[in-house]
């Protein structure tokens, strides 16, 4: 589950989004990374016939005609302008290996006047760099890549810097870590502005983990197991199947063969975090599955989570997305006939 370093925003006002998809614009600079532009493209810019609609109008942009992209891999060309900046909803800004060149000053003033009208902000990697630069970042949380943070730390040291996390939620700013945490805090963003059901299916679609929570570690003991046909992924597969029993961490580790101190080893090595908040952040998604496909009753939601209690189910889902249950419902549950 998440730590204090992935809380998401506070509750929105109104029952539902705003008609009309949400304007994500990446602004894109000289030397910035193809990676992390490919995952704002994934997650924001692609169509989504299997959705029925598109969840985001997205643009590119950049203040120069031409972009040469990291180490000269490329050239950028036939992108918005600048100028595409002052209408998003949500604005990435650059990201960039050389941290200690100073932005164009004309890239942090489109940032300051996105602010400035409540645009929502994120920085993927070093972009919490060119978000730090623009003064955006004074007295908030952030995180950035872990090889950056004491330079970071360094230049910038009003910001509370979390630099052993995959991302975080300061409501209205928002930054990952760099390379795969992208994914994640894109995943993120699209299950708080559309729900856990749409951020599931987006995720089938990049073959990529659905929740990995923010306050997990950015880098992990083994990333690859040293044998594949011995990783975690069929035990998980099986606890998946089997939330709404009253399955706990012992039950886990007996389905893998494992003692429970050697599960909770194998799990902050392959998945970075521990087998109760895993278990824990698997029932509170289905929570939220349950409420978008209008499931009744607090009470039933809780039951077939696996969560237990109303009481529970209230605490973790208000920690997780910063809504109550009858928030959550009214955003993004059926609509009233």
């Amino acid at each position: 589950m998440p730590q204090e370093s992935s809380q998401p925003g506070a509750e929105r006002p109104g029952a539902r989004p705003p008609a009309g998809p949400h304007r994500v614009v990446v602004i894109v600079d000289e030397n910035s990374n193809p990676f992390e532009l490919g995952c704002a493209t994934e997650v924001f810019g692609l169509r989504r016939p299997e959705l029925g609609r598109d969840l985001y109008d997205f643009t590119l942009c950049s203040p120069a005609p031409r972009t040469l992209m990291r180490d000269g891999f490329f050239t950028l060309t036939g992108v918005a302008g600048l100028e595409a900046a002052e209408s998003a909803d949500t604005l990435i800004v650059p990201n960039r290996p050389d941290v200690e060149v100073p932005r164009r000053p004309a890239v942090l003033d489109a940032v300051r006047r996105a602010r400035a009208r409540g645009a929502r902000l994120v920085g993927f990697c070093s972009g919490a760099f060119t978000l730090a630069e623009a003064g955006m970042l004074d007295g908030r949380r952030a995180t950035a890549h872990w090889q950056w943070a004491d330079d970071f730390r360094a230049r910038f040291p009003g910001v509370t810097l979390e630099p052993d996390v995959l991302f975080v939620d300061d409501g209205d700013i928002l930054t990952a870590a760099g390379s795969a945490a992208a994914l994640d805090l894109g995943l993120h963003l699209v299950r708080r502005d559309h729900g856990a059901e749409v951020a599931n299916s987006v995720s089938r679609r990049l073959v990529f983990a659905a929740h990995r929570d923010g306050g997990q570690r950015q880098f992990v003991e083994r990333p690859v197991p040293d044998v594949p046909d011995e990783s975690l992924a069929p035990v998980l597969a099986w606890a998946q199947e089997r939330l709404d029993s009253p399955l706990s961490v012992p039950d886990i580790a007996a389905r893998a063969a494992l003692s429970p101190a050697t599960l909770h080893r194998r799990f902050q090595a392959e998945l970075g975090t521990t087998p109760l908040a895993w278990l824990t952040g698997e029932r509170v998604a289905l929570a939220c599955r349950l409420i978008e496909r209008g499931v009744s009753g607090l009470d039933v939601v809780a039951r077939r989570s696996g969560l237990g209690s109303t009481a529970n189910l209230r605490a973790l889902l208000r920690r997780e997305t910063g809504l109550s249950p009858s928030a959550y419902r009214r955003r993004f549950g059926p609509a009233p006939d």
